[in-house]
């Protein structure tokens, strides 16, 4: 199989690192599928791309919060006739407002898209993967993932796990040419701030702690790629990461992989 015949499934793809993930894959010569709840973006991003550079561009409008979407969007793939050999999990959102006074349908619509639904995209991919020899996986971690829990937060939380997930499935897929990376981005200039209402905040931060989605983007790719499980995007995160945590991401993966007591001899 040819790269060009690859086909990319990337989540949240209508805007910010998702459209970028898109756009990157597209001149990569991969084949796409987008799924985003905005239809109509994403078919004016699939056109664009399509006649950019001649890929197959198929859309899927999902809500992730939706439990039944991970296999409704397996069903449209199979209907279609397309393998994925590539998920980008990338859709995600944070809360802001108090565990106490949030109603529970909307932390659990948060978890529901960003622990199940990233879950259960990576379990569906894998048997097509498994069978083809080659994967790669790239899950939204953050870089909050290597802070301390922040007040009334779900979001630390879930992007530790998401850190975490993403290395314990590249130590059991790895061997069979399936690449997994978490790719946990600081500050990165998107629609995100602009969704959760906190673009006033955002904007009051230094400049030096940004990144563009593009730049993200590229580093998180050339990770998958060279097989490394963690991408931190950028100097300044790199440092940040390391000074919050008492162990490097590096010794804490082969740590973990060297001392499970459930890895088989």
């Amino acid at each position: 199989m040819t790269r060009q015949h690859r086909t990319a499934l990337i989540t949240g793809a209508s805007a910010g690192i998702g459209a970028a993930f898109a756009r990157h894959l597209a001149a990569e010569g991969y084949d796409l599928l987008l799924v985003a709840r905005r239809a109509e973006r994403l078919q004016a991003l699939a056109a664009e791309l399509s006649s950019q550079h001649g890929v197959r561009c198929d859309v899927f409008a999902a809500d992730l919060n939706d439990a039944a979407a991970p296999a409704a969007i397996f069903g449209f793939a199979e209907q279609q006739g397309i393998s994925i050999d590539v998920l980008i999990n990338n859709a995600g959102l944070s809360g802001k407002t108090a565990f106490a006074d949030t109603p529970w349908s909307t932390l659990a619509a948060e978890l529901q898209l960003m622990v199940t639904a990233v879950t259960e995209l990576c379990h569906r991919a894998l048997p097509g993967m498994r069978a083809r020899g080659w994967g790669r996986i790239i899950n939204l971690s953050s870089l909050a993932a290597f802070s301390p829990p922040g007040a009334s937060l779900l979001y630390t939380g879930i992007k530790r796990y998401v850190l975490d997930i993403s290395q314990s499935l590249d130590m059991e897929l790895k061997p069979q040419g399936i690449h997994v990376t978490a790719l946990c981005p600081g500050f990165t200039r998107s629609e995100f701030h602009d969704t959760m209402g906190t673009r006033d905040a955002a904007d009051k931060l230094p400049g030096i702690l940004w990144q563009e989605a593009d730049e993200v983007v590229r580093e998180g790719w050339e990770a998958v790629m060279k097989g490394k499980p963690v991408c931190v995007p950028g100097i300044v995160n790199k440092i940040v990461a390391g000074s919050v945590r008492p162990l490097p991401v590096t010794l804490q993966y082969h740590l973990g992989n060297r001392l499970n007591p459930f890895k088989e001899a």
